[in-house]
């Protein structure tokens, strides 16, 4: 049983309700047998357009601690696994199992996209979002009010960007469909992702924390956190200005390097507290 998403979802449903999504979704995925094909096209067009409203989320902070919301990730999965893959011209032709974004609201809620952007649908724009040229914002994804989204970046599935952020040009914030129990890529209120970065692999980027350009902020990669005096995984404290730095790696050791008399070098991530003076800290903070 294969239906078509088509572009006019927002009102291909008559009844609204989002309370009870998560056991009218969880029915679908367990048993698509039960529901007709207008009954299951119905059902998609409401749980995408409640990730739109923002009436669910793939993820939410709750007593202080980020957790994915397992059954709309996999409400998300549900969509690729019964809508069909057709052919689209939204002005220029695609092939997908489901429209981009409508975005017949963004002007009320004082939303700007600009020509070129590409929003697939189910994410959420707060008011006074800013999506820029050749921007790719995929499904699941919220961010919230008076937050940029810079020219070419590409923000992945289910990825949650807070309020008053900016995300730099040709950024790469990761996604985090599968498994569907693992957080996204998270930046919280008030962030600053510097351009030319990555954030993958469910990283946390804490309030107000302010990333420099071409950093990889990934849970493989140490983080110096010289605020705390400690050495951290997956996450950027609250109020810290972040650089990425090189030391030396466990690898020079290695009798090859010995033979090619080079060190080896591995990427750090160093925090220091925001209100610290960079240039003065700067050559403190050449590591190699």
């Amino acid at each position: 049983m294969v239906v078509k998403l088509e572009d006019d979802y927002r009102d291909s449903f008559s009844d609204y309700s989002p309370e009870t999504l998560r056991e009218r979704m969880t029915s679908l995925a367990e048993d698509s047998t039960e529901f007709s094909d207008d009954g299951i096209e119905n059902l998609l067009s409401e749980f995408v357009y409640a990730l739109e409203s923002g009436d669910i989320r793939s993820a939410e902070k709750l007593d202080g601690e980020w957790k994915a919301n397992a059954w709309v990730k996999k409400g998300i999965l549900t969509i690729f696994g019964q809508a069909e893959n057709i052919e689209r011209n939204e002005g220029r032709a695609f092939h997908d199992v489901m429209p981009t974004r409508n975005v017949d609201r963004f002007l009320e809620k004082g939303a700007r996209n600009t020509p070129g952007t590409t929003l697939r649908m189910g994410n959420f724009f707060g008011d006074g979002t800013t999506v820029m040229s050749e921007a790719y914002v995929n499904i699941g994804v919220y961010i919230g009010d008076g937050s940029m989204v810079d020219s070419n970046v590409t923000v992945g599935s289910c990825a949650q960007v807070g309020e008053d952020c900016h995300i730099g040009a040709n950024t790469l914030i990761g996604g985090v469909l599968e498994p569907i129990e693992d957080e996204p890529v998270v930046i919280e209120d008030g962030a600053s992702i510097g351009g030319g970065s990555v954030v993958t692999s469910g990283f946390k980027v804490g309030e107000n924390v302010e990333v420099a350009e071409n950093t990889l902020l990934t849970p493989r990669i140490e983080v110096y956190d010289l605020v705390e005096s400690e050495v951290i995984r997956g996450e950027i404290p609250a109020k810290r200005r972040v650089f990425q730095r090189y030391v030396t790696s466990g690898l020079a050791e290695h009798e090859l390097f010995q033979e090619e008399g080079k060190t080896p070098q591995k990427p750090v991530i160093v925090a220091i507290d925001k209100e610290e003076d960079a240039v003065e800290l700067e050559e403190e903070l050449r590591m190699g």
